[in-house]
């Protein structure tokens, strides 16, 4: 693995190599996204799937560099970059969600990877960001918008705080602490204090009714009438 990841210090940092192979994956799973069945019925994305699907990543990578707080080991408080990866859950379905959240996982590699280990990164970027568009699976559901955004934070939670003990848990003893405790306190911290505050947002009823409507204009015009009234 020399050949993607160098060491420093403790941790690992991509190589060329590294990178290129991360632009190759990413390209791929744009690929995949357009033969992934859309809510219109046919096998693939439509232009505007696509469109909306690109925009709702592309928000998601400029808000999570807008950081409120930033955590020593990874991590970090954001302007809602959570919410436009588990959107796409919402708009359509969780195949486009889970391609989604998988392609904002490798953004985030290219952009700041914190590596000490293949596995720890598979956890971290692939598998913790990737829950994120479990959001899918509340896509016509009643009040699908809020359980769908709950439901794929927890699963970035579950994936990072199993990370934390695997690869972190040494350093629980530092605060007396038993590394679940700890990982579980470290990595609740951000996500849980993201997640109170965009739920809190999202259910003011004028933002609600919002993006009701750009769900509505993301769509063709054959699904519309199948939508839920309640977001």
């Amino acid at each position: 693995m020399s050949l993607f990841l160098t060491q420093v210090e403790d941790t690992y940092e991509l190589t060329s190599a590294g990178y290129g192979l991360l632009v190759v994956l990413f390209i791929l799973a744009l690929v995949a996204a357009c033969f992934f069945t859309g809510q219109d019925q046919k096998h693939h994305f439509s232009v505007k799937q696509l469109v909306f699907a690109a925009m709702c990543v592309t928000l998601s990578m400029v808000t999570s560099m807008i950081k409120v707080f930033e955590m020593p080991m990874g991590g970090s408080i954001t302007l809602f970059s959570m919410f436009f990866i588990t959107f796409v859950g919402y708009l359509y379905g969780l195949r486009a969600g889970i391609t989604s959240a998988l392609a904002y996982g490798l953004l985030q590699l290219i952009t700041g990877p914190y590596i000490i280990s293949i596995p720890q990164l598979i956890c971290d970027y692939i598998l913790a960001f990737g829950a994120l568009g479990l959001s899918g699976l509340f896509q016509n559901k009643k009040f699908g918008m809020i359980n769908g955004y709950i439901t794929g934070i927890i699963g970035r939670l579950f994936f990072s705080v199993l990370s934390g003990v695997i690869f972190f848990g040494q350093y629980a003893a530092d605060y007396g602490m038993k590394p679940f405790t700890y990982s579980l306190a470290y990595n609740g911290l951000y996500i849980g204090t993201e997640g109170i505050i965009t739920v809190a947002l999202i259910s003011i009823p004028a933002v609600r009714h919002a993006l009701k409507r750009i769900r509505y204009m993301a769509n063709e015009e054959d699904v519309r009438a199948r939508f839920n009234t309640a977001a």
